[in-house]
């Protein structure tokens, strides 16, 4: 089983717990995270492709007055 978690270029990745035959599915599916504000990476394991995202926090809202901090 793949790690949940892995350090890309010293950042941290999460596995999005797809497993992708080839190389053009896991770009699609890493277009559609990048679309969304996500960085992605896809790392080959064994003939099988996975995708790894993350995604920084820029702005928290609080709750009780929608304030940003």
């Amino acid at each position: 089983m793949p790690s949940l978690a892995t350090k890309i270029g010293g950042k941290k990745f999460m596995w999005d717990k797809g497993r992708y035959s080839n190389e053009e599915e896991a770009r699609d599916r890493m277009a559609r995270y990048e679309k969304n504000g996500f960085e992605a990476e896809c790392v080959e394991e064994n003939g099988i492709y996975l995708v790894y995202t993350r995604r920084l926090v820029t702005e928290i809202v609080l709750e009780e007055g929608g304030q940003t901090l």
